[in-house]
């Protein structure tokens, strides 16, 4: 596995949390039957996973390690949730029989992935004939914002820097579709969808986000770490993400690559 680029401080969790299956696998959604079973790979913290336990049959989700798998176990016992599976998982070596699952998903875990065509393949392994494999990722260098805030600029190449130096590919969206096609895979649709931060709302709130987890997150020590930057550095960037939450022109916009891929 490559290194997880964020790791699971307060302020990545508060990302993480917002996320539903309708704000972050809507491309899904409508394919998704009640009698399905569903792999989620890289659940997080379980909001998306909780959220498919509603609409399908049962689910099972599955995290690099016991630490990160109980974040979701405490989503699903919070929602009183009784038909979610839990399992500590390599993406890259399942530990299911070929044909386990009607539907295979995973939200913005590729990109993080050591080899993410081998994950695509393993996930198609699992994955009933007739049955679904589905990915979204972002595309970090589409991300697009105003005003053109300096220090997010700085943060974007400090980013993809550290992103890169664990193994990831920070641009997986764009990639989506091609590495499907090399782990073997044919009948895929391609699309693409985005979040958008611009309300004082949203903006304090993605805005503050990131204001905090450029200092305090796993990312932060690694960029220290490795002299890609400064606490000084790093303390302006923060004050940047502050700059731009007050703008009331602000506007963040994050571009998603998605793939579904029927197996036949």
């Amino acid at each position: 596995m490559a290194s997880y680029t964020h790791g699971h401080h307060e302020s990545v969790l508060r990302s993480h949390r917002w996320r539903t299956a309708e704000n972050s696998a809507a491309y899904l959604l409508p394919h998704l039957r009640a009698g399905d079973c569903l792999l989620d790979i890289g659940a997080g913290p379980g909001t998306i996973t909780a959220d498919f336990a509603t609409r399908v049959q049962r689910v099972t989700a599955t995290e690099v390690g016991p630490d990160e798998l109980d974040l979701a176990r405490r989503t699903a016992e919070e929602r009183k949730l009784d038909n979610i599976d839990f399992a500590v998982a390599d993406v890259h070596a399942l530990p299911w029989a070929d044909q386990s699952f009607e539907v295979v998903h995973a939200h913005q875990v590729l990109q993080h992935v050591a080899d993410p065509v081998q994950a695509l393949r393993e996930m198609a392994r699992v994955t009933n004939p007739g049955g679904l494999v589905a990915a979204r990722d972002s595309d970090y260098s589409a991300f697009a914002w105003w005003p053109m805030v300096p220090e997010l600029e700085e943060w974007m190449v400090l980013y993809q820097a550290a992103a890169r130096a664990n193994g990831g590919e920070p641009d997986a969206g764009r990639r989506l579709k091609s590495w499907a096609h090399q782990a073997g895979l044919r009948e895929v649709t391609a699309t693409a969808s985005t979040w958008c931060y611009s309300s004082d709302a949203d903006r304090a709130w993605w805005g503050g986000m990131w204001r905090d987890r450029i200092l305090e997150s796993a990312m932060a020590r690694q960029i220290i770490d490795s002299k890609l930057a400064t606490m000084e550095q790093l303390r302006r960037i923060s004050h940047g993400w502050e700059k731009w939450a007050r703008a009331d022109d602000g506007w963040f916009t994050l571009v998603h690559g998605e793939v579904l891929c029927r197996i036949p």
